[in-house]
């Protein structure tokens, strides 16, 4: 005799393991009667990572993927802003957003694999992931059906962690954080961001002693400096303190010596794409330290035009990075142009840390332009004195006239 028990149909969910996801499992089987599978992308939460799979299947679902994507990520979306100097507002480091698209895309894979009919995000009506998760899936698989319960108003009846909170413990899952503990974070490799609890009321200063994950306090920071050399091949970090590396142990590596130095904490409200303001706390140690690397190597090997304008590209890359476009024809030209700057950044940069801040120590390259020669304040050969007056004659050529047209004197 047949079955014929229809099958059901197929959700793949984005899993963290976090409150919103945790819900989520019991909400899609209790309102769709879906089959869920899990997937949780890893890009270096470490200790996040642990009992993953028994607390998925314990909240109902049949499967539970969990990819290693750390270098990935390191190589083919943090390096690229890194050489850049993609900066969002002038102070966040993208963490988030330059994960979004690599877990958009193995959804996209994983779901294709499993047959799902759709892609499921815990990501809110309010913040930026919904748009990056979306765009990245719709980038990559057009027709792929995306389900975002913070918008389905209709069946998702939850308002806030609270509510999850009670609707988890109604369903017999057990959690292991509460509402008054918990901020709603995002870590990978990269960094690890805050937001909620105080961090809500602006005119509050955040409670660190709870809050900091990777950085000790700059004020609790050893009394004394770490001396730390990267080395560069072609724009890509390459040796850290003379020990060749891959560009994910560096940055796990600098992450430590980081922290332990009080380095790459930012508090800042941030525009969302959406159109609010929002007040995050980032820690991105590492990251920190590799931005400023990359630009004291950077202010040595490039020309003024080509730096000048690459500050430019880089204002908009960030903000292509973090509304989430980053299978965009505009963010593969930017890093086209960003990609070839870097063919002679190749040196070494030496850097102190020493609470909080990050001091240049010295930097070489084989392909430096500047020539003590032509810089030192004593006569070189190669730079004769006088030829500096007819070129501020031209150059001030405009300045000049312009005062003698208000003066009449033409």
């Amino acid at each position: 005799m047949k079955n014929n028990v229809k099958k059901k149909e197929k959700v793949v969910l984005a899993y963290s393991g976090g409150l919103d996801t945790t819900t989520l499992i019991p909400w899609l089987i209790e309102n769709f009667n879906y089959e869920v599978i899990c997937v949780c992308i890893d890009l270096g939460q470490e200790e996040e990572l642990n009992g993953l799979e028994k607390r998925a299947k314990s909240c109902g679902a049949s499967k539970l993927y969990i990819v290693n994507a750390v270098d990935e990520l390191c190589n083919d979306y943090i390096l690229p802003c890194i050489q850049a100097g993609a900066v969002y507002e002038n102070k966040y480091l993208l963490g988030t957003s330059m994960a979004r698209p690599l877990i958009a895309k193995i959804l996209v894979d994983i779901a294709k694999k499993e047959k799902a009919v759709a892609i499921c995000h815990g990501a809110t009506g309010k913040g930026n992931d919904q748009i990056r998760f979306e765009l990245g899936i719709k980038a990559l698989s057009p027709h792929m059906k995306v389900i975002a319960p913070w918008r389905m108003t209709d069946v998702w009846t939850m308002k806030s962690r609270e509510d999850e909170i009670s609707y988890c413990k109604k369903h017999g899952i057990k959690l292991n954080f509460s509402d008054k503990t918990s901020y709603s974070r995002d870590r990978n490799i990269w960094h690890i961001s805050h937001e909620g609890l105080e961090l809500e009321k602006v005119e509050n200063a955040p409670n660190y002693k709870n809050l900091l994950v990777l950085t000790t306090p700059p004020e609790k920071a050893p009394n004394k400096e770490t001396l730390l050399t990267i080395e560069y091949k072609q724009g890509v970090p390459i040796k850290l303190n003379g020990k060749n590396m891959k560009l994910s142990d560096i940055i796990k590596k600098l992450n430590k010596l980081g922290g332990q130095n009080g380095i790459g904490i930012v508090d800042i409200v941030e525009n969302r794409v959406v159109g609010m303001k929002s007040r995050g706390v980032y820690e991105t140690p590492g990251g920190t330290i590799l931005y400023e690397a990359q630009h004291q190597l950077e202010e040595l090997i490039l020309d003024r035009q080509t730096l000048e304008f690459k500050q430019h590209v880089a204002i908009k890359l960030s903000q292509v990075v973090y509304e989430g476009k980053w299978f965009s024809p505009l963010r593969y030209a930017l890093s086209e142009f960003v990609k070839y700057t870097q063919k002679y950044m190749t040196g070494v940069v030496k850097l102190k840390l020493y609470k909080g801040n990050i001091i240049k120590a010295g930097t070489s390259s084989p392909y430096s332009l500047y020539n003590e020669s032509l810089s030192s304040f004593t006569t070189g050969d190669l730079y004769d004195h006088n030829d500096a007056s007819g070129f501020i004659n031209l150059y001030g050529l405009p300045e000049k006239v312009r005062a003698m047209v208000k003066a009449n004197e033409f």
